[in-house]
């Protein structure tokens, strides 16, 4: 095999290897816009919907949120147990640093009486010093009714200080609360609601939580760029290979065919047949002194 065959060969490998890497990477984005799609759909359908009572969405503090009931609006009625707020810290607003204000609420109407919703009621910043301490604003004291966005509880993450949390974690919000024992015995909710609407008002408001996006993103167009690359790959190493294979077809026929010719002689020379033949050996005439003598012998006849 010659070297030009070979390294068409190898052009080809690569094309394959890179087209097919390519290939999947658009895949793996084309699958992430079908996904953010469809979260994009759930939020139009339910951000603005109206609200119906919690125990329409949820019939029992442990029943499953479905994916299709995410964001849909709830009403109930409680009251807040504010010596249980938790903190809900490393998630900024509009990159503003602060904390999500956690607080239970104890159902009393609208859903399973006697358990207990956590409601984010808000975000409060942290100033221009993140180690001073926050000062939070008190929830509407005593029965409230309450409007919130419903959200899946979120998996556990790594711990925080007291009183605060990596993540909505239903179970961990709830162990963190710094006074833990108006929960004692009460069935929390396995999902958590971001709130809409308090009745009464609060005499001081956190800052409302802002609205997801609904921004497409990139991945359509990442997949197709990841698609166009795979295309190009093999059309430009293919190409490549081709002009390798016709480097090899070309230096075939320049190569001259040795087939029948004589080898080299015994002693290492080359056969007569491919020695370059000598120049024919010309007469000289005759010289000067020839002339001379046959001038001298006629005039003495």
């Amino acid at each position: 095999m010659s070297p030009h065959v070979r390294r068409a060969l190898a052009l080809v490998l690569v094309a394959l290897v890179v087209a097919t890497g390519c290939a999947f990477a658009g895949r793996w984005q084309w699958n992430r816009h079908v996904a953010r799609d469809a979260l994009i759909r759930v939020v139009e359908r339910n951000y603005a919907a109206e609200p119906v009572p919690l125990d329409e969405v949820l019939p029992a503090a442990d029943a499953a949120l479905a994916t299709d009931d995410v964001w849909r609006r709830a009403v109930v009625t409680g009251r807040y147990l504010p010596e249980a707020t938790v903190l809900l810290r490393n998630r900024p607003v509009e990159s503003t640093p602060g904390y999500h204000v956690l607080v239970p609420l104890l159902i009393e109407e609208g859903g399973e009486p006697g358990a207990v919703l956590v409601v984010n009621r808000g975000f409060v910043g942290m100033g221009t010093d993140g180690s001073a301490a926050v000062d939070v604003p008190a929830p509407p004291a005593g029965t409230v009714e309450v409007t919130v966005r419903l959200r899946l509880d979120e998996p556990r993450a790594r711990a925080a200080a007291a009183g605060q949390v990596q993540a909505i974690s239903v179970a961990q919000v709830l162990d963190q609360a710094p006074d833990g024992s108006a929960l004692d015995g009460r069935t929390p909710y396995r999902a958590y609601g971001a709130l809409a609407d308090e009745d009464p008002a609060p005499v001081q408001a956190l800052v409302p939580l802002p609205a997801p996006s609904t921004d497409p993103g990139s991945h359509l167009s990442y997949a197709f760029q990841w698609w166009t690359f795979a295309l190009g790959a093999l059309v430009g190493f293919c190409v490549l290979a081709r002009r390798e294979l016709v480097d090899a077809r070309v230096a075939d026929e320049d190569e001259p065919d040795g087939a029948g010719a004589p080898g080299p002689g015994d002693d290492g020379t080359p056969p007569a047949a491919s020695r370059a033949p000598r120049p024919a050996r010309r007469d000289r005439g005759p010289s000067a002194e020839d002339v001379e003598d046959a001038l001298i012998d006629a005039q003495l006849r």
